[in-house]
């Protein structure tokens, strides 16, 4: 039986362990070989493998210690093809609590950035572009039903969450034409709409919201009280409101924005980089902007960032007044029953040498003032940022000159912004 992990934890077991191969499949299955280990002689849970010089937390399936060379199984989606190798394993010192693992992130985070310590000289990568493309699983797009409204698509819905909403029959019908299958369910007939009675975006608001308390937290976890707008692409009419939590469920498009603060200092930049707080529904304890956030139903981008800038890092509408918009990235995300199609509007704000921020939400644990090389290469060696911030933070880099043409997979890096539909 294999475990569940958290983000960014891998597994590995032995490649004779039997596994079902829909599920392989799923999962990403990769084999790999651990050709050298540091310190233990035997694999433990709590270690870390190095593959390709970047770092990925690993949990082991129980089993005896084992001597390498040794062929193993790992799910670990960013490592590509069928087979790779370990460089080494680091960190096996037994089996840490989650808590001695977040305090690793600050910790092992800084050690990990100075090696190679130049991005310009030491490119992303293509380990990097695997990242970025947040695990897409394309082929999982056959599982999903067109959600249309008003004769568009408004979002993606699996076809097992489906079968939870048939039995509202008054709020979602399900006609089995072919006319929108051809993106989602590989040309399969069907999708879901709303019930014909609910025309206005009010009425469709509180019909919906309705079905979700009912299906409660035991369907969708994490129930927010927050709205987003679903429509079929920014600024265009709003079909109707949807809790927060939801959204991927439904497959709509989100917004957010996350913003890039950083210093000039001694002719180098800096960036302040937050800790997520070990009590956050989504991404604890990564790191993370120092400031973002969704994108409510109401409120335009910049009053949203005014606002996430005070609450997440005490910043006064006097400077953040100053952030500037840079464009966007986009991305999809397909896990389980949740599809999230995201574009995230992005911003720089030059801040003040001697500022320090401080948080007022209770969502951040601490802050840090990072050299942006050493961000660059965090991200590229670990997994220790909450993912979508890499595609943000990368794009910083793009503009201000720390990747270049000439670095290896430079296009691909820079497709892999946009991967998703950002309109």
């Amino acid at each position: 039986m294999i475990r569940t992990t958290t983000a960014n934890m891998a597994i590995v077991f032995p490649i004779f362990s039997p596994l079902n191969p829909g599920r392989r499949r799923r999962l990403g299955l990769k084999v790999v070989r651990f050709d050298q280990m540091e310190g233990e002689t035997g694999l433990r849970e709590g270690c870390g493998l190095v593959v390709d010089e970047r770092v990925s937390w690993v949990r082991l399936q129980t089993f005896p210690a084992l001597l390498v060379p040794e062929t193993f199984a790992v799910i670990l989606p960013i490592i590509s093809g069928p087979m790779v190798k370990v460089s080494h394993v680091v960190f096996t010192t037994g089996v840490p609590s989650r808590a001695s693992y977040m305090e690793r992130v600050w910790t092992d985070g800084g050690r990990i950035s100075v090696i190679g310590s130049d991005p310009r000289t030491t490119p992303i990568g293509p380990s990097t572009t695997e990242e970025l493309k947040c695990r897409t699983a394309q082929e999982m797009q056959s599982e999903f039903l067109p959600f249309v409204i008003e004769q568009q698509i408004a979002g993606y819905i699996h076809n097992q969450f489906a079968n939870h909403l048939r039995k509202f029959q008054h709020v979602f019908t399900f006609p089995e034409d072919n006319l929108f299958s051809s993106h989602a369910n590989g040309g399969g007939g069907g999708y879901v709409t709303l019930h014909q009675s609910l025309k206005s975006p009010e009425d469709r608001t509180r019909a919906v919201a309705d079905v979700i308390m009912c299906l409660g937290e035991g369907v969708i976890p994490g129930i927010r009280n927050e709205l987003y707008p679903v429509t079929s692409s920014y600024g265009m009419p709003v079909f109707f409101s949807l809790e927060r939590a939801a959204a991927p469920y439904f497959g709509i498009k989100a917004y957010g924005i996350h913003m890039n603060g950083y210093v000039d200092k001694d002719g180098e930049k800096f960036l302040w980089i937050g800790k997520r707080s070990e009590v956050k529904p989504t991404f604890p304890g990564m790191l993370d902007h120092l400031a973002a956030g969704g994108l409510p139903h109401g409120i335009t981008c910049k009053e949203n960032l005014v606002k996430e800038c005070q609450e997440e890092a005490g910043i006064p509408r006097s400077i953040s007044n100053g952030a500037v918009a840079v464009g966007a990235v986009s991305y999809v995300d397909i896990d389980g029953y949740r599809y999230k199609r995201d574009v995230l509007f992005c911003y720089d704000l030059k801040l003040p040498a001697n500022f320090m921020p401080t948080n007022e939400d209770g969502e951040v644990e601490s802050f840090k003032l990072i050299p942006v090389t050493d961000v660059a290469n965090i991200i590229r060696r670990t997994e220790f940022f909450k993912p979508n911030c890499c595609l943000v933070i990368i794009d910083f880099l793009f503009r201000k000159g720390y990747i270049s043409p000439d670095d290896h997979g430079y296009l691909q890096l820079l497709q892999s912004l946009r991967s998703g539909d950002c309109s």
